[in-house]
């Protein structure tokens, strides 16, 4: 699989019409796909859904992605409806991310049931699950679950799109493993991370133990950091968190990764006060095209 490298854009709503355009940008510049958050219970924060829409509408090759989308507020059967009407309309440009929830306070705000950690990882996979089988055609869906059921539905005549999950806890990682194409690490964690180290096995034998490959889920990380003209002394800090450095830096370090740790993607997330234009450009135009001419296989 060739890496994927992304961009995260802001869903402030006082920034609207510059995500818009950074989307664009990045749409432009070859990159194969852009993030938002979903924190509906926030009136600052933009509608993760109608964002992606509306950037996916301005945007001709790049995939959109929710990171990861707030399930407890999302009903699976209308969200299914969501993500097949996106495909359709953008031409397949879209990937599902799911999460159980984590801001309880926040989300039950919203009129939404608080769930207890346990609850909410059952709610979640069961809502993967259904929104699969209501996707790609078939015979009509009637599921009876323990928070989502549903009676005679006919399927969207739309593949479902790749799956990817934000699981942190042993319960959703395990789910991922029985149920996503890909995971997200939590807070920011890369390869060489205690948090992977010790979460990728998890969803690897639960992947095994329901007689999937754990080769096919991608891992994908979220980069925080600095694009600097120089190079730094240097590019972690103390705690062996990835911080940035030059351009020739971040190559090195990315190509690293997925050649010798096996990473899927990267999204990156500008984290200083440089203009996001301008971070988003050397991030699209110096390190990404190095970093695929490095680890793409010759034929």
């Amino acid at each position: 699989m060739t890496a994927l490298f992304g961009v995260g854009i802001s869903t402030a709503v006082s920034a609207a019409r510059e995500t818009l355009r950074h989307a664009a940008q990045a749409d432009r510049d070859g990159l194969d796909l852009f993030t938002v958050s979903d924190h509906p219970y926030f009136a600052d924060r933009l509608d993760a859904y109608s964002l992606v829409g509306m950037a996916l509408g301005g945007t001709t090759r790049i995939a959109g992605l929710v990171s990861v989308t707030n399930l407890p507020s999302r009903p699976a059967p209308m969200l299914a409806r969501t993500i097949t009407s996106l495909s359709a309309l953008s031409g397949g440009r879209i990937v599902l991310g799911a999460g159980a929830g984590g801001l309880w306070e926040d989300i039950a705000r919203l009129g939404v049931p608080k769930l207890g950690p346990g609850a909410a990882v059952r709610a979640f996979e069961e809502a993967v699950t259904l929104i699969r089988a209501l996707c790609g055609g078939g015979d009509r869906v009637t599921f009876d679950g323990e928070f989502y059921q549903v009676t005679d539905l006919e399927p969207a005549p739309v593949p479902a799109p790749p799956v990817w999950t934000g699981s942190v806890g042993p319960k959703s990682l395990a789910a991922t493993g029985r149920v996503a194409d890909g995971w997200i690490p939590g807070h920011a964690a890369d390869w060489l991370s205690p948090r992977y180290r010790t979460s990728r096995p998890i969803i690897d034998r639960a992947a095994t133990d329901a007689g999937r490959d754990p080769g096919d889920i991608a891992t994908i990380y979220n980069l925080p950091g600095v694009i600097t003209p120089h190079p730094l002394a240097e590019t972690r800090d103390h705690e062996g968190r990835w911080i940035g450095g030059s351009a020739e830096q971040w190559i090195e370090e990315l190509t690293g990764a997925v050649l010798d740790h096996g990473a899927s993607g990267f999204v990156y997330f500008p984290d200083d006060d440089t203009p996001t234009d301008l971070a988003l450009g050397r991030w699209a135009n110096e390190i990404v095209p190095a970093v695929r001419e490095a680890t793409t296989p010759r034929p």
